[in-house]
């Protein structure tokens, strides 16, 4: 039976006692809570069924966080390209067309379009033309031959940069499976205060009755009856609660995934114990020092900054340019009758003063790079900090499942020697309520104590960044 049915079962069990049990004076209450059972148990019946590692597969494939990042690693590799771009020549073509009488602009004309004769000479043609047009077709290229390797060190850092890109597009996909998982295992922990709280209500519906029935025999007193009337609403309540818990607990579980909100899962196992691997402390702590994916990127930042401190030094160092053009100038652009010519060359250039500018990026350059460095050394002594703490939570959890399951049965036996022991006179109604929330208590402890330990050790495993879709977190 799957854990819809079983809730849709319980709730409909739970609702038809209480609904023939309680006074008339409490109808309204009971319908209502009949209505709010039966939209959870549609909402179960309607849930799409899903395992943990489906939800991750759908998680790394819908996320927007993930598409985000998947985006930083597109824009990272076009940095690349746009970096080595520098290293090739660059070629640019234009087509101008001018008409004017200015005389230079005139002379100048006729020349390149090796239309001048001896007549242009004459000084009145020389000092007021006559406007002239001209269509120019430029074809022209420069290609930087040596640049003190600055361009090659900005390709340097480019890469870097991309592989810090993909580094943390790692690290969001760990993220985004410790996320699934712990809404995953939260809607499961919901099912189970379901449960608890649907059997909390009907112990408390046979105090109840119990009550009643020594009431009207005359063996208990009206206010024994009044405290299990008052014990069975504050269940009702809480039962009313988890009902909601439950519907929060999908919500929960879509926006982990990046889906819309009204979406509904029902998990295809239920919250259970289980014994997963843990390696001793010191080896966790080199893993993540290791592994982390976040650590890797501050190294690739730290790479790429230093190369970054070595482009803003090759600033300083001269630049070798090869430049070539060609020129064809017409008086008008169908017809051809006029002349080109071309023009090739090296320069050299070498920045004698520029107001200190290459100095202060230099000096910026640097002040990152230790900033980088400073951010990767804490990063650092973080992650072990983050390694301890998810390795004594995970122990600790442990420990307490083992300590809330012996309590379980403690509790449930207790409540069963009371039951007894009211029955035949021998305890209070304090005596049995009392015992009645000690057990309600340890069941919830328990079942928390081991949603704490399917989650800590999520948390473990994404401190060491060993976090993936096929870890035990996962598929254990």
């Amino acid at each position: 039976m799957s854990q819809a049915t079983r809730m849709h079962t319980g709730e409909t069990i739970q609702v038809g006692a209480l609904m023939r049990n309680l006074r008339p004076a409490r109808t309204g209450a009971a319908i209502m809570l009949f209505a709010l059972a039966f939209a959870t148990a549609a909402a179960a019946q309607t849930a799409t069924p899903l395992s943990l590692p489906e939800a991750v597969k759908i998680a790394l494939e819908k996320n927007p966080l993930r598409k985000a990042a998947l985006a930083d690693t597109r824009a990272a590799g076009a940095g690349v390209r746009e970096a080595r771009s520098a290293l090739f020549p660059r070629i640019t073509f234009s087509e101008t067309a001018t008409r004017g009488n200015d005389p230079v602009y005139v002379f100048g004309a006729r020349l390149r379009q090796q239309r001048f004769t001896a007549g242009d000479f004459a000084l009145n043609l020389l000092n007021r033309p006559t406007p002239v047009g001209n269509f120019a077709t430029r074809l022209g290229g420069q290609w930087n031959l040596f640049d003190s390797f600055a361009s090659w060190f900005n390709v340097s850092r480019a890469r870097y940069l991309q592989q810090a890109s993909g580094q943390q597009l790692q690290r969001t996909d760990q993220e985004l499976v410790y996320h699934v998982v712990e809404a995953y295992y939260g809607l499961l922990l919901a099912g189970r205060q379901q449960q608890v709280a649907e059997q909390s209500m009907r112990t408390a519906q046979s105090i109840l009755h119990r009550s009643q029935a020594r009431y009207e025999s005359g063996l208990a007193v009206e206010s024994d009856l009044l405290s299990a009337q008052v014990n069975a609403a504050s269940r009702q309540q809480q039962l009313i609660a988890a009902n909601n818990a439950i519907l929060l607990a999908q919500a929960q579980l879509a926006d982990a995934l990046g889906v819309p909100g009204n979406t509904a899962y029902a998990p295809a196992e239920a919250l259970a114990e289980a014994k997963l691997p843990m390696a001793p402390l010191p080896e966790l702590e080199t893993r993540a020092l290791q592994q982390r994916p976040d650590l890797r990127r501050l190294e690739s930042e730290q790479a790429a900054q230093d190369k970054g401190v070595a482009a803003a030094k090759a600033s300083f160092g001269p630049r070798l340019n090869l430049l070539a053009g060609w020129e064809a100038d017409n008086p008008s652009f169908a017809a051809g009758g006029g002349g080109n010519n071309w023009m090739g060359g090296l320069e050299l250039q070498v920045d004698l003063f520029e107001g200190g500018a290459k100095a202060a990026r230099l000096a910026r350059e640097r002040a990152l790079q230790d900033r980088v460095a400073a951010m990767r050394q804490s990063a650092e002594n973080a992650a072990r900090l983050d390694v301890r703490r998810a390795f004594y939570q995970v122990d600790a959890s442990r420990q307490q499942v083992d300590v809330a399951r012996a309590a379980t049965q403690q509790a449930q036996e207790s409540l069963r020697i009371n039951q007894n022991r009211y029955d035949s006179g021998l305890a209070t109604i304090t005596d049995l309520l009392r015992v009645e929330e000690a057990t309600r208590r340890a069941q919830t402890d328990y079942w928390e104590a081991v949603y704490r330990y399917r989650t800590s050790y999520a948390g473990l495993e994404l401190a060491t960044g060993a976090l993936n879709p096929t870890s035990a977190a996962v598929t254990q």
